[in-house]
């Protein structure tokens, strides 16, 4: 049944606010602490990341303003830079000191936008998810926008494929059509049990929770207000404690940390009477570990799937992956084999929801590479370890177009840079020169120094480091055009 297009009122707006406050643990090693699964292209026919996706989808929404995107601090300039990609700039990119759920993210972006945008309706997205079929998606978030601009709080419920235990789940007063008819709230299920879960698969009045909702800025604050007030209190005085840096928005911690951690459905959707459901069946996935990454992706005659520099012979019903060295599987059978840069896991299919409680055990043994890889971003690009010893490391160091690093020094270490593709400016005590391909030059100790690229092309520089302590921590910043203070 086709949905018939609904214009919305010039006058109002519709602002997305998009969630990016998730490690992605259940796809790890691919997904880290430090870069979660929204930063990343997930399969190879993907021309752009989780994040760029959420926003991209929306282009033929009436009235869309550019996001709001509530991250946490070292995230920030990853959020930055993959929105200067797709030539987005973000109304705000509000920075959490702490992550407490969605309720507090809400009201904070209800609070933000409400009179500075004459009461926006809030379209809230998680950044991690995919959708197929773009155009019934929109045509389903527009009915859900006619809903919230007279006073409904609508949320979206996939319709179930399978039957599922990592997802809640929405009950509603009238059976799935599977068309955007709305209906009703009747009430939220937390995680089921696989026994409850088979049970609300069969029954046509519930769906799987999204985590999609459309509301009214002041309608949304108005609820909140109704059933958890202390929240939109503390919200409102982190904002008015906080502070502008760039584009970022850094709330005041000392509030903020003061607030409960709780979702916005138990704050608001599971009281409120306002609150509606819209069916979504539009090839929604939200990746949520290997075994949906692989049913997103394409397969081969015998269910496997292959990505990056893999040989396979005799393989069946398996997923392959990886990102650097030659992958060869022999005789396999319902597989997941990831492979990155540090890290390799392997695992049968049936244990795929273990990696979580997996990823726990190793931070409890402080293993590095569940937080971060060896490749590490900054805002002016990115530098990968490429191999260290006591007193000495090397890195690849790429820094994007018209970008530096910052006009810094060390106290123990020396270092030489060699250009292997771009031309590179480079600043010693105050002398600066110009360095071509194959060109190289030496940094002494505590020498002032900056590195930087003038020009429109990528540039690739190699860093051997010497001396007695070579971590991160030892710098010393003068000037930086990014004003950071640790990183």
């Amino acid at each position: 049944m086709a949905i018939t297009e609904k214009r919305l009122d010039s006058n109002i707006h519709v602002l997305p606010v998009i969630l990016s406050g998730g490690e992605g643990k259940r796809l790890w090693p691919l997904s880290r602490a430090s870069y979660p699964k929204q930063y990343l292209s997930i399969n190879e026919n993907d021309q752009f990341t989780l994040i760029q996706s959420t926003y991209l989808r929306l282009k033929k929404i009436d009235n869309l303003l550019s996001p709001l995107i509530v991250c946490n601090e070292e995230q920030r300039f990853v959020v930055a830079e993959q929105m200067r990609q797709i030539n987005v700039i973000p109304n705000s990119i509000l920075l959490e000191p702490f992550g407490k759920n969605t309720a507090p993210a809400v009201a904070l972006s209800a609070l933000m936008s409400v009179e500075k945008y004459n009461d926006p309706i809030l379209l809230v997205l998680p950044s991690d998810h995919k959708i197929k079929d773009i155009e019934i998606f929109n045509q389903n978030i527009s009915e859900g926008i006619s809903l919230a601009s007279k006073g409904s709080l609508v949320t979206f419920g996939i319709v179930p494929k399978s039957v599922e235990t990592q997802y809640g789940y929405i009950e509603s007063n009238e059976k799935i059509s599977g068309t955007a008819k709305s209906s009703d709230i009747k009430k939220f299920i937390e995680k089921p049990s696989k026994e409850i879960a088979e049970k609300l698969f069969k029954n046509k009045y519930y769906t799987w929770n999204s985590g999609i909702y459309i509301f009214k800025a002041s309608q949304i604050l108005k609820e909140l207000n109704k059933f958890t007030p202390s929240i939109v209190e503390i919200c409102k005085k982190s904002l008015e404690g906080s502070k502008k840096d760039l584009n970022f928005q850094r709330i005041n911690s000392e509030y903020f940390k003061k607030c409960t951690s709780i979702s916005i459905d138990i704050a608001v959707m599971e009281k409120t009477r306002l609150g509606k459901v819209i069916p979504l069946n539009v090839g929604w996935n939200d990746l949520g570990n290997w075994k949906s990454v692989w049913e997103d992706s394409k397969k081969d005659v015998h269910n496997n799937t292959f990505q990056g520099n893999v040989f396979a012979k005799n393989v069946k019903n398996s997923y392959l992956r990886s990102e650097n060295r030659l992958l060869v599987g022999l005789g396999l059978r319902d597989l997941f084999v990831v492979e990155t840069d540090d890290s390799i896991l392997v695992a049968k299919k049936e244990s795929v929801d273990e990696i979580k409680e997996l990823i726990k055990e190793l931070k409890v043994n402080n293993i590095e590479e569940v937080i971060s890889t060896q490749k590490v971003h900054r805002p002016w690009g990115n530098f990968t370890s490429i191999m260290k010893g006591e007193t000495w490391q090397v890195k690849r160091i790429v820094i994007n177009p018209r970008q530096s690093l910052s006009l810094q020094m060390h106290h123990h270490r020396s270092e030489h840079w060699v250009v292997v593709k771009g031309i590179a400016k480079v600043e010693i005590n105050n002398e600066v020169s110009l360095l071509n391909v194959n060109e190289s030059v030496y940094v002494p100790i505590r020498a002032k120094h900056r590195l930087s690229n003038p020009y429109e092309n990528e540039l690739i520089i190699i860093e051997i480091q010497s001396g007695t302590y070579l971590g991160e921590d030892d710098i010393i910043r003068f000037e930086d055009k990014y004003r950071r203070e640790f990183d």
